[in-house]
């Protein structure tokens, strides 16, 4: 049962995400008690992500699931939230279209290599996700004073920020792990003889 946990967790926090969004689109920026229930929720939600990633290492159950769909649902849980912060709360856009770009591109390429070589999330992504994290639960927080949404927004660039040169760097380990799953052309006699 134990081994399962971890695993329950991420699914658990995927199950969240439309709940959230759901959430914030119906309390219309209004700053109510759904905003409330967001904020909750999405806060239970992000405590998972390091729950899950503890447990499975303490019981040494870490799974191939587990490093494959546990970056996926932060990043539902974070572009999901932001999306409709965009849309209730008037938030620019740009950050969120970088970051989508990003995770598409960063997801489909561990998805590519996946059947061969597993990449982990790097420290610079879990740094990433803690900034993108704190800076949505400032700017989620209901009717708070208003130095919340400046240092949620200036939080919110540097993980933009991080997540651009995170990306360069997945992009490289996604490429060279490609390379070394790629099969080598057998060599033909006719060669073999051209190099002896």
């Amino acid at each position: 049962m134990s081994a399962a946990v971890p695993n329950l967790l991420t699914a658990a926090r995927l199950v969240a995400v439309p709940i959230v969004m759901w959430l914030l689109i119906a309390d219309a920026g209004a700053d109510g008690p759904l905003r409330w229930w967001a904020l909750v929720l999405f806060a239970l939600a992000a405590a998972t992500d390091y729950l899950d990633g503890a447990l499975a290492r303490r019981w040494g159950v870490v799974s191939v699931f587990g490093k494959l769909a546990d970056p996926i649902a932060d990043k539902a849980l974070i572009l999901g939230a932001l999306g409709c912060l965009a849309y209730v709360d008037s938030l620019p856009w740009w950050p969120l279209i970088v970051l989508v770009v990003r995770e598409v591109g960063v997801t489909l390429g561990r998805l590519a290599v996946a059947a061969d070589t597993v990449i982990a999330a790097s420290t610079g992504g879990k740094v990433k996700t803690v900034l993108q994290l704190a800076a949505l639960t400032l700017l989620m927080w209901p009717a708070g004073p208003a130095w919340f949404a400046t240092v949620g927004w200036w939080i919110l660039i540097a993980a933009v920020a991080v997540a651009v040169v995170t990306g360069v760097d997945y992009a490289r380990r996604i490429a060279a792990a490609a390379r070394s799953t790629r099969p080598t052309r057998p060599v033909s006699q006719k060669d073999a003889d051209a190099g002896a």
